[in-house]
Protein backbone atom coordinates (compact mmCIF):
# COMPACT_ATOMS: atom_id res chain seq x y z
CA UNK A 1 0.00 0.00 0.00
CA UNK A 2 1.37 3.35 -0.97
CA UNK A 3 0.70 6.80 0.49
CA UNK A 4 -2.09 7.52 -2.00
CA UNK A 5 -3.95 4.32 -1.12
CA UNK A 6 -3.52 5.08 2.57
CA UNK A 7 -4.93 8.60 2.15
CA UNK A 8 -7.83 7.18 0.14
CA UNK A 9 -8.55 4.73 2.98
CA UNK A 10 -8.59 7.62 5.46
CA UNK A 11 -11.06 9.51 3.27
CA UNK A 12 -13.29 6.48 2.72
CA UNK A 13 -13.39 4.88 6.16
CA UNK A 14 -12.58 7.43 8.87
CA UNK A 15 -16.18 8.61 9.32
CA UNK A 16 -17.64 5.08 9.44
CA UNK A 17 -14.95 3.98 11.86
CA UNK A 18 -15.60 6.99 14.08
CA UNK A 19 -19.37 6.35 14.08
CA UNK A 20 -18.79 2.71 15.03
CA UNK A 21 -16.39 3.61 17.85
CA UNK A 22 -18.66 6.40 19.11
CA UNK A 23 -21.67 4.06 19.28
CA UNK A 24 -19.60 1.50 21.18
CA UNK A 25 -17.89 3.88 23.60
CA UNK A 26 -20.36 6.78 23.94
CA UNK A 27 -17.40 9.12 24.25
CA UNK A 28 -16.30 11.33 21.38
CA UNK A 29 -12.69 11.74 22.54
CA UNK A 30 -12.22 8.00 23.04
CA UNK A 31 -13.78 7.32 19.64
CA UNK A 32 -11.35 9.75 18.01
CA UNK A 33 -8.49 7.98 19.80
CA UNK A 34 -9.68 4.63 18.45
CA UNK A 35 -9.80 5.97 14.89
CA UNK A 36 -6.35 7.50 15.23
CA UNK A 37 -4.94 4.26 16.65
CA UNK A 38 -6.48 2.25 13.82
CA UNK A 39 -4.93 4.41 11.14
CA UNK A 40 -1.62 4.47 12.98
CA UNK A 41 -1.58 0.65 13.03
CA UNK A 42 -2.56 0.59 9.36
CA UNK A 43 0.36 2.91 8.53
CA UNK A 44 2.79 0.73 10.44
CA UNK A 45 1.57 -2.36 8.54
CA UNK A 46 0.91 -0.67 5.21
CA UNK A 47 3.27 -3.02 3.41
CA UNK A 48 1.53 -6.18 4.62
CA UNK A 49 -2.14 -5.10 4.39
CA UNK A 50 -3.93 -5.91 1.14
CA UNK A 51 -5.59 -2.80 -0.35
CA UNK A 52 -8.85 -4.71 -0.92
CA UNK A 53 -9.01 -5.66 2.77
CA UNK A 54 -8.23 -2.28 4.32
CA UNK A 55 -11.81 -1.72 5.51
CA UNK A 56 -11.96 -5.10 7.21
CA UNK A 57 -8.53 -4.54 8.76
CA UNK A 58 -9.57 -1.15 10.17
CA UNK A 59 -12.81 -2.39 11.70
CA UNK A 60 -11.12 -5.48 13.13
CA UNK A 61 -8.47 -3.27 14.67
CA UNK A 62 -11.14 -0.94 16.08
CA UNK A 63 -13.02 -3.90 17.51
CA UNK A 64 -9.90 -5.13 19.33
CA UNK A 65 -9.03 -1.66 20.63
CA UNK A 66 -12.58 -1.22 21.95
CA UNK A 67 -12.48 -4.61 23.67
CA UNK A 68 -9.22 -3.61 25.34
CA UNK A 69 -10.81 -0.31 26.38
CA UNK A 70 -13.73 -2.10 28.02
CA UNK A 71 -11.42 -4.53 29.78
CA UNK A 72 -9.44 -1.66 31.25
CA UNK A 73 -12.22 0.82 32.01
CA UNK A 74 -15.58 -0.85 32.46
CA UNK A 75 -16.75 -2.87 35.45
CA UNK A 76 -18.15 -6.33 34.73
CA UNK A 77 -21.83 -6.88 35.47
CA UNK A 78 -23.77 -10.08 35.59
CA UNK A 79 -27.01 -10.31 33.63
CA UNK A 80 -28.94 -9.96 36.91
CA UNK A 81 -27.25 -6.65 37.66
CA UNK A 82 -27.96 -5.15 34.25
CA UNK A 83 -30.91 -2.85 34.62
CA UNK A 84 -32.53 -1.12 31.72
CA UNK A 85 -32.85 2.39 33.10
CA UNK A 86 -35.48 3.56 30.61
CA UNK A 87 -38.06 1.00 31.73
CA UNK A 88 -39.59 3.46 34.16
CA UNK A 89 -41.63 6.27 32.75
CA UNK A 90 -39.86 9.59 32.61
CA UNK A 91 -41.66 12.66 31.33
CA UNK A 92 -40.15 13.86 28.08
CA UNK A 93 -38.27 10.60 27.48
CA UNK A 94 -39.96 9.94 24.16
CA UNK A 95 -36.87 10.39 22.00
CA UNK A 96 -36.65 7.06 20.17
CA UNK A 97 -32.95 7.47 19.37
CA UNK A 98 -32.13 8.10 23.02
CA UNK A 99 -34.18 5.11 24.16
CA UNK A 100 -32.57 2.88 21.52
CA UNK A 101 -29.08 4.07 22.51
CA UNK A 102 -29.81 3.26 26.16
CA UNK A 103 -31.10 -0.17 25.14
CA UNK A 104 -27.98 -0.81 23.05
CA UNK A 105 -25.81 0.15 26.02
CA UNK A 106 -27.44 -2.62 28.05
CA UNK A 107 -26.32 -5.33 25.63
CA UNK A 108 -23.13 -7.31 26.18
CA UNK A 109 -20.26 -5.82 24.16
CA UNK A 110 -20.15 -8.58 21.52
CA UNK A 111 -23.90 -8.32 20.87
CA UNK A 112 -23.68 -4.55 20.64
CA UNK A 113 -20.74 -4.84 18.25
CA UNK A 114 -22.45 -7.22 15.84
CA UNK A 115 -25.72 -5.24 15.91
CA UNK A 116 -23.89 -1.99 15.15
CA UNK A 117 -21.88 -3.57 12.36
CA UNK A 118 -24.93 -5.25 10.81
CA UNK A 119 -27.76 -2.75 11.32
CA UNK A 120 -25.91 0.57 11.49
CA UNK A 121 -22.95 0.00 9.16
CA UNK A 122 -24.55 -2.57 6.82
CA UNK A 123 -21.87 -5.26 6.90
CA UNK A 124 -22.65 -8.79 5.76
CA UNK A 125 -22.50 -11.72 8.17
CA UNK A 126 -19.27 -12.85 6.52
CA UNK A 127 -17.62 -9.44 6.96
CA UNK A 128 -18.74 -9.25 10.60
CA UNK A 129 -17.32 -12.73 11.18
CA UNK A 130 -13.96 -11.57 9.79
CA UNK A 131 -13.95 -8.39 11.87
CA UNK A 132 -14.91 -10.06 15.15
CA UNK A 133 -13.07 -13.32 14.48
CA UNK A 134 -16.25 -15.33 15.05
CA UNK A 135 -17.88 -17.87 12.78
CA UNK A 136 -20.80 -16.73 10.63
CA UNK A 137 -23.11 -18.94 12.70
CA UNK A 138 -21.93 -17.29 15.91
CA UNK A 139 -22.52 -13.87 14.38
CA UNK A 140 -26.07 -14.85 13.41
CA UNK A 141 -26.77 -16.18 16.92
CA UNK A 142 -25.43 -13.02 18.59
CA UNK A 143 -27.49 -10.82 16.27
CA UNK A 144 -30.60 -12.88 16.93
CA UNK A 145 -30.10 -12.73 20.70
CA UNK A 146 -29.35 -9.01 20.64
CA UNK A 147 -32.45 -8.23 18.57
CA UNK A 148 -34.57 -10.41 20.85
CA UNK A 149 -33.26 -8.65 23.95
CA UNK A 150 -33.74 -5.21 22.36
CA UNK A 151 -37.29 -6.13 21.45
CA UNK A 152 -37.99 -7.18 25.04
CA UNK A 153 -36.60 -3.92 26.36
CA UNK A 154 -38.29 -1.69 23.80
CA UNK A 155 -41.72 -3.34 23.93
CA UNK A 156 -41.92 -2.95 27.69
CA UNK A 157 -45.33 -1.59 28.68
CA UNK A 158 -43.69 1.23 30.61
CA UNK A 159 -42.05 2.54 27.45
CA UNK A 160 -45.34 2.68 25.58
CA UNK A 161 -46.86 5.25 27.97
Amino acid sequence: MNTGAYNKAVDLYADNLFRFALKMLNDEASAQDVVQSCFEKLWLKKDSVNEQKVKSYLFTTAHHIIIDYFRKNKPVYSDDERIFQSQTYQPGAHDVKEILDKALDQLPEIQKTVILLRDYEGYSYKEIAQITQLSEDQVKVYIFRARKKLKQMLVSIDLLI
